[in-house]
């Protein structure tokens, strides 16, 4: 069965929507730049007492920091970008936290640490840029890997039967606004997410 995340939470009831519809994590951004952005604070009241995976997007932390931030609160992994990624990576996956680490679909995964996440890269915001990209471009993949771009209830079970990944993540394509996210939107993603098997399993 499918592994899903939702991505971008920034309220409870938006959190409580995805676990009572059947996310497998939920992602909370911690960077500023962002209109998801929402304070560690708030991060750790969200994944407190979760009982799913809740992954802290990063953006430029060196892996000290991050450490720290893991091991301070209830977060159970980390999603990094930009500067000191691969490292915090590592450390992180060594720690013994999950790590979805972000890759575009014509990197060389083989040696990339924790999961890769395929997104369609974007060279001016955090993350992807909420669009597809052809799913024709990853092939061969011998690791398990989380599935991510422009996926919404509306193509997330072509993407899954065509792709076969191990999880799928999303964001935008369940938001009514940057951040809020439309509640059966989000029931309708998972559903067709985990109706769908998957070759790879964890």
């Amino acid at each position: 069965m499918t592994w899903v995340k939702v991505c971008g939470l920034t309220i409870a009831e938006d959190v409580s929507a995805a676990v009572a519809a059947g996310a497998d994590a939920i992602g909370l951004v911690n960077v500023p730049s962002s209109p998801r952005f929402i304070t560690l604070d708030t991060a750790f009241a969200l994944a407190d007492r979760v009982p799913v995976d809740a992954v802290l997007l990063t953006m430029d932390l060196e892996p000290d920091d991050v450490l720290e931030i893991l091991h301070g609160g209830p977060l159970s992994g980390v999603q990094p970008y930009g500067r000191h990624r691969l490292e915090t990576a590592r450390a992180a996956e060594q720690a013994g936290y999950l790590v979805l680490f972000p890759s575009s679909p014509q990197a060389e995964l083989g040696t990339v640490p924790g999961i890769p996440l395929l997104d369609t890269p974007s060279q001016s915001k955090l993350g992807g840029t909420g669009e597809t990209f052809d799913w024709a471009m990853i092939g061969g993949v011998e690791r398990d890997f989380v599935l991510a771009g422009g996926l919404g209830p509306d193509n997330v079970a072509e993407a899954v039967q065509m792709v076969r990944p191990w999880g799928v993540d999303a964001s935008s394509g369940l938001e009514i606004s940057p951040g809020r996210k439309d509640h059966g939107m989000v029931a309708d993603f998972i559903e067709r997410a985990k109706t769908v098997e998957t070759r790879q399993t964890r």
